[in-house]
């Protein structure tokens, strides 16, 4: 089996594992912002959290898209300290072609979402 046969993906509505990507562009500046558990949260206990996003952009034209970011989220619950998975990323100048975000649950595994520029 391949590691891309075990990423999955689904409506971010209904689903609260995949990641949800908001795109903005602002002063000559490509904002993006990605969340997991957006319509509905995701637990974030030392059980069962996102432990990382992934942020990708793949520029029209290109044969590979190239890594934004990646994020770690360590806190879940210690001392009552929680992270949310939610990360902001601010690019200068303006973009065609597609972002990613892949985002790990340590339950669950790996999900995906895309966002057309």
């Amino acid at each position: 089996m391949k590691l891309t046969e075990t990423v999955q993906s689904g409506d971010w509505k209904n689903e609260k594992h995949v990641p949800v990507i908001h795109v903005e562009n602002k002063d000559g500046n490509t904002m993006i912002n990605v969340r997991v558990g957006e319509e509905i949260e995701h637990p974030n206990t030392l059980e069962h959290h996102i432990q990382w996003i992934k942020v990708f952009l793949q520029k029209e034209g290109s044969k590979f898209p190239v890594e934004i970011g990646s994020y770690q989220f360590s806190a879940h619950g210690e001392d009552e300290i929680c992270t949310k998975p939610c990360v902001h990323a601010c690019l200068s100048g303006t973009y065609s072609g597609t972002i990613y975000a892949l985002s790990y649950c340590n339950i669950h595994g790996l999900w995906e979402n895309s966002q057309e520029l």
